[in-house]
């Protein structure tokens, strides 16, 4: 009798994820969110209250978009944000450069090669992201002629490119040998295999995951105001700088980046849902 049970338990369908369902959690989820934000509005008011601190909200829309003489004008905010974007795209640009060669010479025959890269890999990765910062302007500036941009650039792409390294290299891996086998089999070279056949494939893998980096990597750019790139957090230090207003503009830039990798990161939930490997 109890096996019959167990199997007919077995054999009953699972309940389907109906669309009512989906709004209950989606709705839970915002409700979270509220709650956490309330949260830390609420102690900020607090202690600012208890600090004799006069608000000002109605002077920050103006570091967004303000009137002039001459029509309008984007703010700083905006301006920062656009900055703080560019300067996030190009750096992962040769974050995939980087990785893509690191992982390339770690999977490589190679053995000077295959040292190199585990050498390249252990420093990045053990280092501080702010101390290899100053290492690349403070050090590699003055060496090479580095301007505090390019510094940035190099110090972001080489850091988040150990990381992508990563990502390549499982995702080259997770392509079944037998494709290597294949590809040899008609001839084609180490380096064809990769460009018509193990590629190809593996971004199948790799593509949710370098997603998620692009959203790190632009919460990672914030740490280059510490040698004053003109970006997001530098624009906001500057209006704290000329206004005082430490708490509405913290809490704007924090609000700004929270919306900016909430988009990402949806988009990066539905590209895993539309790319994930069915085992």
């Amino acid at each position: 009798m109890a096996e019959a049970t167990a199997t007919a338990s077995a054999a009953r369908p699972r309940r389907p994820i109906t669309l009512r369902r989906v709004f209950a959690s989606r709705i839970v989820s915002v409700a979270l969110y509220a709650i956490v934000v309330w949260l830390i509005f609420r102690t900020a008011r607090t202690g600012a209250e208890a600090m004799g601190y006069n608000w000002q909200w109605y002077r920050v829309p103006q570091y967004f978009l303000r009137r002039t003489e001459g029509g309008l004008e984007l703010g700083e905010l905006v301006t920062g944000l656009g900055a703080s974007l560019l300067l996030s795209s190009v750096a992962f640009l040769l974050a995939i450069v980087v990785g893509l060669a690191v992982a390339l010479l770690r999977l490589s025959n190679l053995v000077v090669g295959k040292a190199v890269a585990r050498v390249f890999l252990e420093i990045v990765r053990n280092m501080p992201l702010l101390v290899l910062l100053y290492v690349f302007y403070y050090v590699g500036g003055p060496i090479f002629g580095l301007d505090r941009y390019v510094a940035s650039v190099l110090c972001l792409g080489v850091f988040h490119g150990a990381l992508v390294s990563e990502i390549f290299r499982a995702g080259i891996n997770s392509v079944p040998r037998g494709q290597w086998e294949a590809a040899k089999s008609i001839g084609m070279t180490r380096g064809q295999s990769y460009r018509y056949i193990i590629l190809p494939q593996s971004v199948r893998f790799m593509l949710p995951p370098l997603t998620g980096e692009a959203v790190n990597m632009i919460k990672s750019s914030a740490i280059v105001s510490v040698i004053a790139v003109a970006e997001l957090t530098t624009a906001g230090r500057n209006i704290i700088s000329d206004t005082y207003m430490s708490f509405e503009i913290w809490f704007t830039v924090a609000i700004v980046y929270l919306a900016v990798t909430l988009c990402l990161s949806v988009f990066v939930t539905r590209l895993e849902r539309k790319y994930a490997v069915k085992t």
